[in-house]
């Protein structure tokens, strides 16, 4: 039942979230969408950067490969300096208003994602590079030891494990990227935060309005972040085994 005449915050709150449901719900349908297109579209992004930076040049590579290498490596290192350095908020303006005065049309929408693919793979790009580098280089020996090249050592041995400990960070990103999204009313995206500031303004209730999307965020955040536990410990198998050798000896 609505609430006709609210009297203090709580009632406004109740009032708020049930007369405008069907734009807090837009607002959210809109901020999951950017922050899921954005995390894994910039994760394949990220993985790119990443394995780019982490490749080594040796002596024996051909001069254009050489020469292609280094200007990806200082290309990817420029873009994921800029990106880590800079607000989001300042990217998101000069994305949308950059690109205008070039003549392209974007819509906000578009614009957000953009901004979110390449504010995640910037990030993603140096976990990525961490991640593969925390593999101990002994295996990589121990393959191309079995005659594996270098390409089918990185893709079977080494990007496996790597993938099991970036899975964290990318949850821990996705999870800052459906908060970030907020940022991008800026440029007029109908998100979760615009929608609240559109509510507000039509009462002259901002707090309760805000409120009303901190808890939204908050049980979105919270869900999201106990499925991505549970995909983990899953990733991780059983810990409750023995060695071979151990049990040989309890024989």
């Amino acid at each position: 039942m609505l609430i006709e005449n609210p009297s203090n915050s709580l009632e406004w709150m109740i009032f708020l979230a049930q007369k405008y449901a069907s734009m807090f719900i837009k607002g959210t349908w809109l901020t999951l969408e950017i922050a899921v297109i954005g995390t894994l579209v910039g994760f394949v992004l990220g993985y790119i950067v990443g394995l780019v930076n982490d490749a080594k040049i040796s002596e024996g590579d051909n001069v254009f490969k050489k020469l292609l290498m280094r200007l990806l490596k200082i290309i990817f290192t420029v873009y994921v300096e800029i990106f880590r350095d800079t607000p989001m908020i300042v990217q998101a303006m000069i994305v949308y208003y950059g690109i205008k005065m070039l003549g392209v049309e974007m819509t906000p929408v578009f614009a957000g994602i953009v901004v979110t693919v390449l504010n995640t793979g910037a990030y993603m790009g140096e976990t990525v590079r961490a991640g593969i580098g925390s593999i101990d280089m002994g295996q990589r020996e121990g393959a191309w030891a079995m005659g594996m090249s270098p390409f089918k050592t990185m893709l079977y041995v080494v990007l496996p494990q790597a993938f099991k400990n970036i899975i964290p960070e990318m949850a821990n990103t996705f999870l800052t990227n459906l908060k970030m999204t907020s940022v991008l009313n800026v440029i007029a995206v109908q998100e979760l935060f615009m929608a609240a500031k559109t509510v507000g303004g039509n009462y002259y209730k901002y707090f309760e309005s805000y409120l009303v999307i901190a808890v939204i965020y908050f049980v979105l955040c919270f869900v999201f972040d106990k499925i991505f536990k549970f995909i983990e410990k899953k990733m991780q198998g059983k810990t409750d085994y023995a060695l071979a050798i151990e049990y040989m000896d309890n024989q």
